[in-house]
């Protein structure tokens, strides 16, 4: 009490001042309708500015929710264009599988472990065997190639990247449909090389390089990059430099995608070898 009161004495008059201004304030607002206005309309422009301040700050807060619920229906999406699009050509050619005809199933996962830097590159996905995953599914971001899942267990996969030495991708150059194998060399992380394609085909820069479809993995037509560069090494091929799509780098949200009759394709052509 003491305290209020020493306040009070040493800033009596600032108090009555503040209070003199406010009934002043008052009279002046409520007995004339032209600084009423002015002054509803300036109170409401606070009110709305503050309340945006505020509602951007909530939206901040739910982009994480809000970016998974887009995943999640654009998984979902896939799935469905997927099965229209078979059904479209069911007069054309039968199918017998257990989902409506569908060729490829997709899902969605978050990567949790990655490496860049090495000759033999993988990373890692929250979701495993539990979810519908095995080896040998393809993994892709929303540029293009990820990669093939190596290793599964019940809530995690493995998934070789396109930045290994080992990973090998049937891969054509859309706008001639010529196609050959695509492979990392090890030194740059944004290139990849494409070989076996004839000397006699005409390659330009910028061409677009996608998948094939021939490896029963990926489906057809999944960007892969865009050529940067080619050489003409002796031998009847060239040596072409694809700018790979994907920025491993980022690498966060990734579709799975799973063919559905991948099983009957590889056990029929491996009778005939």
């Amino acid at each position: 009490m003491r305290n209020l009161l020493n306040f009070l004495a040493k800033y009596n008059n600032l108090i009555i001042f503040l209070i003199l201004e406010g009934i002043a304030f008052y009279f002046i607002t409520t007995g004339n309708d032209y600084h009423n206005t002015r002054v509803v309309k300036g109170v409401r422009g606070i009110t709305a500015g503050v309340e945006q301040k505020i509602n951007n700050t909530r939206s901040y807060f739910r982009l994480r929710d809000i970016n998974q619920e887009l995943i999640s229906e654009n998984t979902r999406l896939k799935n469905i264009i997927n099965r229209l699009s078979v059904e479209e050509d069911l007069l054309f050619v039968p199918v017998s599988d257990s989902v409506y005809g569908q060729h490829y199933h997709y899902y969605s996962a978050r990567v949790i472990d990655n490496s860049v830097n090495r000759q033999k590159n993988f990373f890692t996905i929250n979701k495993g065997k539990n979810h519908g995953l095995s080896v040998d599914m393809a993994v892709t971001s929303d540029e293009g190639v990820a990669g093939v899942i190596v290793g599964c267990s019940d809530n995690y996969s493995v998934v070789m990247s396109l930045l290994n030495l080992d990973f090998r991708l049937s891969a054509r150059i859309r706008s001639s449909g010529y196609f050959g194998s695509l492979s990392w060399d090890g030194r740059d992380q944004t290139v990849a090389v494409l070989s076996e394609i004839p000397r006699h085909v005409l390659v330009s820069e910028g061409d677009t390089i996608e998948t094939t479809g021939f490896s029963a993995v990926f489906p057809e037509g999944i960007m892969v990059g865009t050529v940067t560069g080619y050489e003409k090494p002796g031998g009847d091929f060239y040596t072409i430099r694809v700018a790979i799509k994907t920025d491993f780098r980022k690498l966060y949200h990734v579709n799975v995608i799973g063919n559905l009759m991948k099983t009957e394709q590889t056990e029929l052509q491996n009778s005939f070898q």
